[in-house]
């Protein structure tokens, strides 16, 4: 009996295994639960669904990374330097410049739409108006300039032209129906609670205050920039791994030849099919480049495919589910009916310019 520990001894040990319960709690959310469930389930029911759904959510993540990387980089830098808040006083005024602007910039800049998502959240934490932001959000996955090289090389100029054009005026009509509706009282706080400071908390990072560029000397700002990294960094992983594991699923069991025979022909309903079709089945953007070409090989009409591209860009799952936990259900559902009706009217607009022989 004499070799026995004494229970008072264990205490340190108790404390320290409860932190690291504690701590694997906090990590195994709802998120990672709802991904661990589903592999569970495909064990059970498909399991030679696994490991193609495995390597395709992981090829998915390490292709989106350095975006990823890129995005969460600059949103943690422009809230630790304080930039957020002069983008944000700049950003005040004048409507009809700012969407503008924003417009042309999302359409040249290379995020992805799941990548422009941490900078989303830190232009709206700091009080830039929800217009701008939305015509940026909605215009930047569409198209890039390596995008728009790889359409040129297998589309040729028309519908590459069509697509820039779209992301250009999906981002400009984003825009300004949103101005609208804030301008009317709607839309007043666009974060979800606890995401970032929203109404007059945002509003007070209007101040003046000098931006600090190096803020890699102040432990402060050091601290800021790490803890905004880790935090928006995580919050993407998790979401974005259920999102990609649903789309594996997605892409399984909704080939590619029953998509291009429901949309082929000059049929009225293969445009705004197209559109609708594109949120499950839809790629990241350069993948979606070879698929919506094969698709058109198989008699997918080209204006369908525009439709296609579009309105995957913008609502695809992995883009819908990083979006959705972000921003507050309205929000959600103005940014899920512009994708969707842009991409519609775009689709519809091609196909009356270049109609079937």
């Amino acid at each position: 009996m004499s070799d026995l520990v004494p229970l008072s001894s264990s205490a340190p040990f108790r404390e320290t295994a409860g932190r690291w319960l504690a701590a694997f709690g906090r990590a195994l959310d709802r998120v990672w639960l709802a991904t661990l469930a589903v592999v569970a389930v495909l064990t059970v029911l498909a399991p030679a669904q696994v490991w193609p759904s495995v390597t395709f959510t992981a090829e998915a993540l390490w292709t989106i990374l350095p975006f990823l990387l890129a995005s969460v980089g600059v949103a943690a830098y422009t809230k630790a330097s304080g930039l957020d808040r002069q983008i944000a006083r700049a950003t005040s005024g004048h409507p009809a410049r700012v969407i503008t602007l924003a417009a042309l910039f999302g359409a040249l800049s290379p995020f992805c739409s799941c990548g422009v998502v941490p900078i989303i959240a830190a232009l709206l934490a700091a009080g830039v108006p929800l217009a701008p932001v939305m015509a940026f959000w909605l215009a930047s996955p569409l198209m890039d300039p390596e995008m728009f090289l790889l359409m040129l090389a297998v589309f040729g100029w028309p519908l590459t032209l069509a697509k820039t054009a779209s992301a250009i005026g999906i981002g400009l009509l984003g825009g300004w129906v949103t101005q609208a509706l804030v301008h009317r009282g709607g839309l007043t706080d666009a974060l979800r609670p606890g995401v970032a400071p929203t109404g007059c908390a945002a509003r007070k990072t209007l101040r003046a205050e000098p931006v600090v560029w190096r803020v890699w000397q102040e432990p402060d700002r050091r601290r800021s920039f790490a803890a905004t990294s880790r935090d928006t960094g995580l919050f993407l992983l998790k979401w974005l791994t259920l999102a990609f594991l649903v789309e594996s699923l997605m892409l399984a069991y909704l080939p590619a030849e029953a998509i291009g025979a429901w949309l082929g022909g000059d049929a009225w309903w293969a445009v705004p099919l197209a559109a609708l079709v594109g949120i499950p089945a839809y790629l990241n953007g350069y993948a979606a480049v070879p698929t919506v070409a094969g698709l058109i090989d198989l008699g997918m009409v080209p204006a369908a495919g525009l439709a296609f591209m579009l309105a995957g860009g913008v609502t695809s799952i992995p883009a819908a589910m990083a979006v959705f936990p972000l921003v507050r259900r309205p929000v959600f559902a103005l940014y899920v009916a512009l994708g969707l009706g842009g991409a519609l009217a775009a689709g519809l607009s091609y196909q009356a310019v270049h109609p079937i022989p």
